[in-house]
């Protein structure tokens, strides 16, 4: 997915508190700070911005440059060193081995089918390490088929105005949000209308744990709120540590 009006919006509404959750989730995960460390799907480089703040040795990768573009901003202002890269997660032949990928916001549940998510896994199975770790989470099944369906929200301010409404589709488990921005000219009165229609899906557990083994997962742990919970019939997130 390509965020575009919505780059700076999602980075400013994002809670903050979101990235300390997958920061607690990740460190448990890996105490080697030493580890060449690779977060898959970026976005604006808050995580990555923390954890190189943390010791860690990360590099960036993101389909979006206005996405990377705010994660370099971000990594100017932390004063730290973030190495970016732009491409497609579901080619990865361009990067080096690593010992350990992240990938969160649900970002693989914008992959449009099952196939590229196969894809995807086997790209980021192929650059990790011996005994690497890929650290990811999903959204659930009860999140796009209970809690998302109806879900709005709405958002402004003296320069723009936000529309978000969630809708469930007829592919299982998958919903679109029609975003709509009303962004002020800068020279007027006048706003401009923006429209984007993002599309997520997921899967049933066992549909990503399979899939995991398939391309050479040997090891596959699942967990809910952030590693602290087990995974019951409501939660709304998922959590994979996965070492090849």
């Amino acid at each position: 997915m390509i965020y575009q009006t919505f780059a700076k919006l999602y980075d400013d509404l994002m809670d903050p508190a979101m990235y300390d959750q997958w920061l607690g989730f990740v460190s448990k995960r890996q105490k080697n700070k030493r580890a060449n460390w690779l977060d898959l799907a970026c976005g604006s480089g808050r995580l990555a911005v923390k954890l190189i703040q943390e010791g860690y040795q990360v590099s960036g990768f993101d389909l979006s440059e206005e996405m990377l573009a705010l994660a370099d901003e971000h990594a100017h202002d932390a004063e730290v060193e973030l190495p970016l890269v732009q491409g497609n997660m579901l080619d990865l032949s361009e990067l080096d081995q690593y010992d350990v990928v992240s990938c969160f916001a649900d970002s693989l549940c914008y992959l449009p089918d099952e196939t590229a998510l196969k894809q995807c896994l086997a790209e980021v199975f192929k650059h990790l390490s011996s005994k690497g770790k890929f650290l990811f989470d999903v959204i659930s099944p009860y999140q796009t088929d209970e809690v998302y369906p109806g879900y709005m929200y709405n958002y402004v301010d003296d320069q723009q105005a936000f529309l978000w409404t969630t809708y469930q589709t007829e592919k299982p488990h998958s919903v679109e949000h029609d975003l709509t921005f009303f962004v002020k000219n800068s020279d007027k009165e006048q706003y401009s209308k923006i429209n984007e229609l993002h599309h997520e899906r997921t899967y049933e557990l066992e549909t990503y744990v399979d899939l995991l083994k398939k391309v050479g997962f040997s090891k596959i742990s699942y967990s809910s709120d952030f590693g602290k919970a087990e995974i019951n019939d409501e939660s709304t997130r998922w959590f994979f540590e996965c070492i090849k």
